[in-house]
């Protein structure tokens, strides 16, 4: 009878000490996964970040990257927490971003900003484009803006202020070959090439859709500031809830701008005359 108490000490033992090592093997598991830096991108950012993610590996930061199609979604499933960074994005996009939908969210650093062009498969120049032609520009407002002035930069068209950026169809204040705009998503305007004779687009789309090469534009921007520049995102609150997390990021995003490799990368990717440092 002695024995039965002692039997069932030593059980209650063996069950507690099964709960302390399941819950330490569970707060390793939990810290293991924690220190994964997840980025949401667009696909055409996918190489050279890799390129980044695979030498910051080499130093003990974990990082990966998902893509998505679309440019409305990266900032929704980062104002959920669901990834801990988006590179995807502008200052002008993400000030129209937050606008619309009332996100927390704020740059952490800059990355590479890219030239943007007037295409077309049709016409060998801007001259030869005809009255009525069909030009497509992308549907969201600070793109939109953006193709506007540089259709003003080509002297197709005038606009009433010709330096707001936000610019859009009904800003247009002189339309002298009454040109029929066609609006889509912006990543669309890559595979608009096709069908359309003139379309506002950037390099590294049309490099990913394969449908154009890039360096054959009728004309490029002239913008050499950074206010087009791709830019690092989180949360507001990202710094304070995970300190640990947000210096990685920092380290991650040196890398990214320092690195000769992502250089050489973003060379090949986008074109080495197509795209310049935003952080210089």
């Amino acid at each position: 009878m002695s024995q039965k108490p002692k039997t069932k000490l030593i059980g209650i033992g063996v069950i507690v000490l099964a709960i302390i090592v399941g819950l330490i093997f569970w707060q390793q598991y939990k810290k293991s996964g924690n220190d994964e830096i997840v980025i949401g991108i667009s696909p055409p950012f996918a190489k050279p970040l890799q390129v980044a993610i695979d030498e910051a590996k080499k130093q003990g930061i974990n990082v990966k990257a998902v893509e998505f199609s679309d440019w409305n979604t990266p900032n929704i499933t980062l104002s959920h927490g669901d990834i801990d960074a988006n590179y995807f994005q502008h200052q002008p996009f993400l000030n129209n971003a937050l606008k619309e939908t009332g996100f927390k969210l704020k740059p952490v650093d800059i990355g590479v900003a890219t030239h943007v062009g007037l295409y077309s498969k049709k016409y060998a120049s801007l001259d030869a484009v005809p009255d009525k032609a069909r030009v497509v520009i992308p549907n969201d407002p600070v793109n939109q803006g953006r193709a506007l002035l540089l259709l003003q930069q080509a002297n197709l068209i005038e606009l009433k202020d010709p330096n707001n950026h936000l610019s859009n169809l009904q800003d247009i204040k002189s339309n002298p070959k009454n040109f029929n705009f066609v609006e889509v998503e912006g990543p669309q305007t890559a595979r608009a090439v096709d069908d359309a004779d003139l379309v506002f687009s950037y390099p590294l789309y049309l490099r990913l859709a394969k449908t154009m090469d890039p360096n054959k534009a009728l004309l490029l921007d002239d913008n050499t500031n950074t206010l087009y520049a791709i830019l690092f995102v989180t949360r507001d609150d990202y710094q304070e809830k995970h300190p640990e997390k947000y210096e990685n990021l920092k380290k991650f995003i040196k890398i990214y701008q320092s690195s000769p490799a992502v250089k050489q990368a973003l060379n090949d990717d986008i074109g080495a005359n197509l795209w310049f440092p935003g952080w210089k």
